[in-house]
């Protein structure tokens, strides 16, 4: 028989595999849709610009979720919130499934990004449950489960709108929040809340945290302008194969999710870097590889190939900067970890939105120049961030 620390590090390695899991299954739910975009244009007859709306809402409802619902990880039982918040997306998903127009499902859409936060909630989770010196590897884990839902939820999202229409989309993703609720039920502890504070006083201290700590401050805009990146790339990815010289379906555009995942696959080493040399190298890391991935696809002839590579090489930048912003605001105050964690990822999401209206118009003005410009400007605004703070483990109060 194995000894008892290695049967403990074992149970703890499976929990913690099925956090990822769950955390990656609640958010896709956010992205399914965008590879068939197309197909929805097509059969609401609707403009691309129109179209567009459907992920900005999305991204916008998110980012609300982050802000209004995340922080009561910090009041209410983790595990009841997640319960009550997967109930509430399942019915959200079946009502963009029988969408019978366009705003139906914009409307439908805010409620999806909105409990699509529901992802979100298992960062905190394992970093309080993860020792101090292995926190960054714990939450990058969690992250490596998040990324690679967004990004293989394209995959998934492309393949079946191609082969049962974007409609059977929404109807299995429901049934798949059904497994994550059994798997919450049975996974995630009865951990009682770090703190008692009404929502009105727990509301009003994100402007407190958000004035007190400028390595917040900063994470937050960084990560942002990384996150329009992601959201100017992906909502505008089906658009662009669709058109010359590609003229290629969703299920194309969402097979291209399996490239961005296999960026997210390298979290855990961000995690570990950020434990032993502090957040900054991988930060700047992450900036450098987003520049360098959109200079690339604009430099060199379109291809699908370009495209690949340039997938991966940015999503692993912005993940990069993801794990050890995650750390870094985690680290702050171990009794608001909802609410850090809630505000940075508002800020990405909020990023994430206006990039993706941002790069639909970029896109439908310039094509992939105004596309691939913007991305790039955006990472290198976000690397000029990095260097108006020391490292932010070193100065966490202001």
């Amino acid at each position: 028989m194995p000894p008892p620390a290695v049967t403990s590090a074992c149970r703890q390695n499976g929990a913690l595999l099925l956090l990822a899991t769950c955390a990656g299954l609640g958010v896709a739910n956010v992205y399914y849709l965008q590879p068939g975009l197309s197909l929805v244009q097509a059969e609401f007859s609707a403009s691309p610009e129109r179209v567009g709306w459907v992920p900005t809402l999305t991204q916008i409802g998110y980012a609300l979720g982050m802000l209004l619902l995340a922080p009561l990880g910090d009041v209410v039982p983790r595990r009841r919130l997640i319960l009550v918040k997967a109930v509430l997306l399942v019915l959200a998903l079946l009502a963009a499934g029988i969408s019978p127009g366009l705003g139906w499902l914009l409307i439908a859409s805010v409620a999806v990004g909105l409990l699509g936060s529901i992802g979100q909630d298992f960062v905190p989770i394992a970093a309080q449950l993860s020792p101090d010196e292995q926190r960054g590897r714990t939450v990058g884990t969690v992250t490596t489960g998040l990324l690679t839902g967004i990004l293989l939820s394209r995959t998934l999202g492309g393949w079946v709108a191609e082969s049962l229409g974007w409609r059977a989309m929404q109807f299995l993703a429901a049934g798949l929040m059904l497994g994550v609720m059994v798997i919450a039920w049975r996974t995630v502890p009865n951990l009682p809340p770090a703190s008692r504070s009404r929502y009105g006083a727990l509301i009003a201290s994100l402007w407190t945290f958000w004035r007190q700590h400028r390595t917040l401050r900063l994470a937050v805009v960084s990560q942002a302008l990384l996150a329009s990146t992601l959201g100017a790339f992906w909502s505008t990815l089906a658009l662009v194969l669709a058109a010359p010289p590609f003229h290629l379906g969703a299920g194309v555009a969402g097979t291209y999710g399996i490239a961005g995942a296999a960026g997210a696959l390298a979290a855990p080493w961000f995690g570990r870097l950020n434990d032993r040399r502090g957040p900054l190298p991988a930060i700047r890391l992450g900036c450098a590889l987003v520049i360098v991935a959109f200079l690339g696809m604009e430099i060199l002839p379109s291809s699908l190939l370009s495209l690949a590579v340039g997938a991966v090489v940015f999503d692993l930048g912005v993940m990069a900067a993801l794990v050890s912003h995650q750390t870094v605001v985690n680290g702050l105050d171990p009794q608001a970890r909802s609410r850090l964690n809630g505000l940075l990822m508002t800020g990405a999401m909020v990023g994430v939105a206006a990039g993706a209206a941002i790069g639909s118009a970029a896109w439908a003005s310039a094509g992939t120049l105004g596309l691939y410009g913007f991305a790039a400007a955006a990472g290198m605004a976000a690397l000029a961030v990095s260097f108006l703070n020391p490292p932010p483990g070193e100065q966490p109060h202001d």
